[in-house]
């Protein structure tokens, strides 16, 4: 890949994901491609292995352009499952482990899944809702990750072990895939509604990939590290795919070595991890040591390292950090380049879009003005391209041939993008987007209570906690652990809210909707209930 103004791409380098897996596992032959949860993996088992998954979805008479929902854990069955739904030129539907109650239903049945693999560990989640799934026929069961006594399941679903996939012995499936079809569907976390399907096919991951690879600069001697889970694009695309289109390595866990992360580091030879949210600010929180620079890694990419932190940081643990702008539906708008960057920014437009601040109007406003952040592709297939059965959504997003992000920023003089804050509805908690209508949704069907909003306030450790403001029904009394106790298994655990401030009544505007940004110059008022100050402890 050349360096300078982007990557360039030969007309015999694969477009699909299931030509780049087997390119990849070529090239790559017997070298170590993966380490997930200490199980090692080759580039050529790798290849084989998600052959053998491949076959088996399609002995169970899955076919092309089937839509199969994953509720997994990292683990090397997650990547032998994704890699063998492409390969059979099925669409993914990954699922946030943490979904519960009516927003699993809800991913499940808006994506048309026909099946849905699934650890044993969350079976007793997806019991609660199958009856409401009427699509759903089967069910493949990981259970390398063991759930707690049986769960019964109804005789319409048929149940399968994902152990026996591996072993069906039938033909491997070589569909004919279009780089323009769909790969996979991942749900965006909603924000005055449902979650949302982002529709990305296979030009658009595989160009994320490339992308993201030319950025950092990974080579075949880099071995790349993450935790976070294979249902964002963010571990799939820059660092599994990453890692293995630089013909490198990866590590992979279920969660983040906070305290002895650069022990790992040493010990696994990392050259490179990704953070979100306030990970960076949770690793400048360790002791300091004598040994801080003593690590192997030299480069991290992500988003938000706190300005008044990032040169120490870079200083204290002898790396560069890389920062960009983007969501699921065009990642890496923006990017800083460690040779032309701004701490603080999301640096100037990359490559791959055009971006612009805009006003009411979509008028471009003059540099420093706030604005509604906007975007479109400059090459075909790099973006997402559309969200699953919103055509209404879809083209309200495009007006006037931008994309709108719903997001809000400025941009300075030489075009570096500063980011303000979101103008949708949703909250930002260490790396993850919540949505305030799934949590208003679960905590509006208590019985004593009335009505809720719920929105972020400033956290310490940088982005945002959840704050629940309700008010309750004439005459009920409700506690604010109670009121915890019962979100419990009706959302997911890091959308819980922190805060419970109970209110006569919520402000409105003339249409009656709420006024959460009055809400949150409000702040913590004195009677806003905060459980980290009364020692309560969210179950997982």
């Amino acid at each position: 890949m050349a360096r300078g103004s982007g990557f360039t791409l030969r007309s015999d380098d694969p477009r699909t994901f299931p030509e780049w897996i087997r390119h990849r596992a070529r090239i790559g032959g017997d070298k170590v491609a993966a380490e997930v949860n200490g199980v090692v993996r080759t580039y050529a088992e790798l290849d084989h292995l998600t052959d053998c998954t491949s076959a088996g979805f399609a002995s169970l008479g899955l076919e092309q352009g089937a839509h199969v929902s994953v509720m997994m854990q990292n683990s090397i069955e997650n990547i032998d499952t994704w890699f063998g739904l492409q390969k059979a030129g099925i669409v993914e539907v990954p699922v946030h482990t943490a979904s519960r109650g009516g927003a699993l239903r809800y991913i499940v049945d808006h994506a048309d899944a026909e099946a849905l693999v699934v650890d044993e560990l969350f079976l007793p989640h997806l019991a609660a809702v199958i009856d409401e799934l009427p699509k759903v026929k089967q069910v493949i069961v990981n259970r390398n990750e063991p759930g707690e006594g049986s769960v019964d399941l109804p005789s319409r679903v048929a149940v399968h072990d994902l152990a026996d996939l591996y072993n069906t012995g039938g033909p491997v499936p070589m569909p004919t895939v279009r780089r323009g079809d769909t790969a996979v569907v991942l749900h965006s976390s909603g924000t005055t509604g449902p979650p949302k399907g982002v529709v990305l096919s296979h030009d658009a991951v595989i160009h994320l990939t490339r992308h993201l690879v030319w950025l950092m600069g990974y080579e075949a001697s880099d071995r790349l590290y993450t935790a976070f889970p294979l249902f964002h694009n963010n571990a799939k695309y820059t660092t599994v795919c990453a890692a293995m289109e630089a013909g490198g390595s990866f590590v992979m866990d279920q969660r983040f070595p906070v305290k002895n992360f650069w022990e790992v580091a040493r010990e696994k030879e990392i050259t490179a991890f990704n953070y979100m949210g306030a990970l960076v600010m949770m690793l400048y929180k360790q002791p300091p040591s004598p040994s801080d620079a003593d690590n192997p890694v030299r480069i991290a990419f992500g988003a938000p390292c706190p300005v008044e932190i990032w040169e120490d940081f870079e200083r204290r643990f002898g790396m560069s950090l890389v920062e960009v702008y983007g969501m699921t539906e065009c990642p890496m708008s923006c990017e800083n380049r460690l040779d032309n960057r701004k701490i603080g920014s999301a640096g100037r437009e990359s490559m791959t879009y055009e971006v612009r601040i805009v006003d009411e109007n979509d008028e471009i406003v003059p540099p420093n003005t706030p604005g509604e952040i906007v975007v479109r592709p400059k090459m075909a297939g790099a973006i997402f391209s559309g969200y699953y059965r919103r055509e209404a959504e879809t083209v309200e997003a495009w007006q006037n041939l931008w994309f709108h992000t719903g997001d809000r920023g400025t941009m300075d003089e030489d075009g570096f993008l500063f980011f303000i804050d979101r103008m949708k509805d949703c909250i930002r908690r260490r790396g993850e987007n919540i949505s305030s209508w799934e949590v208003e949704s679960a905590v509006n069907t208590h019985e004593a209570v009335l009505e809720s909003a719920a929105y972020g306030v400033a956290s310490e450790l940088s982005e945002s906690e959840v704050v629940i403001a309700g008010v309750l029904q004439p005459g009920a009394t409700l506690a604010p652990e109670e009121l915890l106790d019962y979100c419990h298994g009706r959302m997911a655990h890091f959308a819980i809210p922190r805060y419970v401030r109970f209110m006569d009544a919520l402000p409105k505007n003339a249409s009656e909707r709420v006024e959460k940004y009055k809400l949150r110059e409000q702040g913590l008022t004195p009677e806003t209930w905060d459980r980290d100050a009364h020692g309560y402890k969210v179950k997982r």
